[in-house]
Parts: C-alpha cells; sequence; structure tokens
C-alpha cells in the first residue's frame, strides 16, 4: 500500500485561478487543496492535516496554528506576514516563509507615481476638468517641484532603496530613517541618514517602507502627526497599521498635513462611510501597488517552490520567524 501524499493547502487567494500552484504541486506527487476561508473554523479545517500551507491575507492565528498537527512550513503570498502569529509558529517549530524580492520595482513606481500625483496635483486637476472647469483646482502653492522639496523615507529594505534610487535624479534632498541601516549604506545611494524626529520636522513629504511588526505598528500616531512640517504629503504604500487611522484624518483635516496617498488602510477594505473617501486632498488605490503580470506570477511560483522544497526537506531560505 502508497503510503498517502503529503498534503497541501492554500487558505485563500485572490487570483483568477490556481493553475500556476498546479503545475508545480500537481506534478511532485503532493495532494493540492484550496479553499476560499473566511472563518476561523474553516481554516482550522482545511489546515489541521495539512503538511505545507500557503495563505495570502487569511488570520492565521495561534488557534490556527495550534490546530496543525504536521504541518513543515506557512508561506505567505507576499513579503508580510503580519496575517500570520508568528510567535505561535516559532512556538511549534514550524517556520513562516515569505517572498521578499517581489513587487520591488513595482511598488517603488507607485510611489513615485503617489509622490508626483500628489506635489503635481493630476487627479484634483482630472476631475476638475471632468467637471467642466478649466485653469487652476488648487492654489498656486500646491503645485511644487520635486527639486524644491525633502523627501523622507522610513525604511531602508529592498522597497525603501529602489524609491530612494527613483528620486535622487529629481534632484530632491532625501532623508532616510532606518534604525537598523548604516549611515554608509545610506549615503552611498546619495540620501542623508536621520533620526525618525528630525526626518518628520523637516520632511516636505514622508513615504513608508517598513514591515508591520511589533515596533512599527501606529508609528505614525497623534504625537508623530504633530511632529510633521504643516502641509507635509504623507504617502503609505506599505501596511495600513503602520498608521492610526484616526490620527492620520485629524491631521488632514486640520491642515497639519497638506495631503496623503495611499495603497493600504486600516481596516481593509476600506467601510464605504468612512470619512478618509470624502477628503478631496487625498488620493487612495486598493492595495494594489504591487501589481503586475510578472510580478503576481512570481509571486505565486516561489510561494508554490518554498512549499515544495518545505516537503523536500530543504534549507529555507526566506524564513521571517528563526525557525531553521
Amino acid at each position: 500500500m502508497n503510503p498517502p501524499k503529503p498534503v497541501v493547502v492554500i487558505t485563500d487567494w485572490t487570483f483568477p485561478d490556481l493553475r500556476v500552484e498546479e503545475e508545480i504541486i500537481n506534478a511532485r506527487e503532493v495532494d493540492l487543496q484550496a479553499r476560499q476561508c473566511k472563518t476561523e473554523s474553516e481554516l482550522i479545517s482545511l489546515c489541521a492535516g495539512a503538511d505545507a500551507v500557503i495563505t495570502q491575507f487569511a488570520r492565521v492565528n495561534a488557534n490556527v496554528i495550534s490546530a496543525m498537527r504536521k504541518a513543515r512550513v506557512i508561506v505567505r503570498y507576499g513579503v508580510g506576514v503580519d496575517n500570520v502569529d508568528l510567535e505561535k509558529a516559532r512556538e511549534r517549530g514550524i517556520p513562516v516563509c515569505n517572498v521578499p524580492d517581489y513587487c520591488i520595482d513595482e511598488v517603488a513606481d507607485h510611489t513615485l507615481a503617489f509622490i508626483l500625483a500628489a506635489t503635481r496635483q493630476t487627479v484634483t486637476h482630472a476631475n476638475h476638468l471632468r467637471a467642466g472647469k478649466w485653469g487652476l483646482a488648487t492654489p498656486l502653492m500646491a503645485m511644487k517641484a520635486l527639486r524644491d522639496l525633502t523627501v523622507g523615507v522610513i525604511g531602508f529594505g529592498r522597497i525603501g532603496r529602489e524609491v530612494v534610487k527613483r528620486l535622487i535624479p529629481f534632484r530632491c534632498a532625501v532623508d532616510v530613517y532606518d534604525p537598523v541601516a548604516s549611515s554608509a549604506e545610506i549615503e552611498k545611494l546619495d540620501a542623508r541618514p536621520a533620526s525618525f524626529e528630525k526626518l518628520l520636522r523637516e520632511a516636505d513629504i514622508i513615504t513608508l517602507h517598513c514591515p508591520s511588526t511589533q515596533q512599527t505598528r501606529r508609528l505614525m500616531n497623534k504625537a508623530a502627526f504633530a511632529q510633521v512640517k504643516q502641509g507635509a504629503i504623507f504617502i503609505n504604500v506599505g501596511r495600513g497599521d503602520l498608521v492610526d487611522s484616526d490620527a492620520l484624518i485629524s491631521a488632514l483635516g486640520s491642515g497639519q498635513l497638506g495631503g496623503a496617498a495611499l495603497d493600504v488602510f486600516d481596516p481593509e477594505p476600506i467601510p464605504p462611510d468612512h470619512p478618509i473617501l470624502t477628503l478631496p486632498n487625498v488620493i487612495l488605490s486598493p492595495h494594489i501597488a504591487s501589481c503586475s503580470v510578472p510580478a503576481v506570477r512570481k509571486l505565486r511560483e516561489s510561494a508554490a517552490r518554498i512549499a515544495l522544497a518545505a516537503l523536500r526537506g530543504e534549507t529555507l531560505q526566506t524564513v521571517a520567524n528563526g525557525v531553521k
């Protein structure tokens, strides 16, 4: 009698189908099971007997992980792993892996698009024209050139570095805050190392590129927004929970912030009656900064291959919770 095939489960996905994963996993004598899990009980039922778990946005919490009887890996479709309880997985000896080299250029490009849209007021003027009006839709002082501005980049990982590389040719000053990056690394890209407080005080534009961790959640809160330069523009393509949403809305309403451009928010999806949707000085996109055909394919192929590597007992290269 043949032993049962190892089981890889996919808890949720936003792709049209799972053909990419099926081509990789089913060809390896592995049983692929997938379900669009909406509740904790559905996740527990699906994951309990899995040898490998691939997840996108489902909350793989302590209860779900505790129910896993033989999981050898949890793989996140994405860079961030904030929907997985890393400590519980560590306690159970289950490595949590991500795909850290996916969508770097896409998110960096989206950041620059947001910065240019906010400084050149492109969305406001498009809406102005559609309403049958001509001429400036904003005060002249809202029209800015990057060469006259200081951009503060919070986080100097893969994406933060690419954002800096894109900004330097626009001749703006670039300040970087990252407590684990050396001054030499930052200066090598012609940027300036700065403390968090100095960056808040002096930046005309602030853009977030740090992961969501216990240390960074609500990094931008009421106290932080109170320190920003009057009229600064705030960009977030990182994670919604890096920001206290109420404090952000208050800063936008008071004029402490001159505008914002957000690809992420807390909560997501944004409720239809949320005040952020009514503010004229905010540009929004629905968590799509990472999107392109090549990036999404790379993400899916990488997640499937990490799961298979764990089943084969290979050393995993992208472990986010320290489990070897």
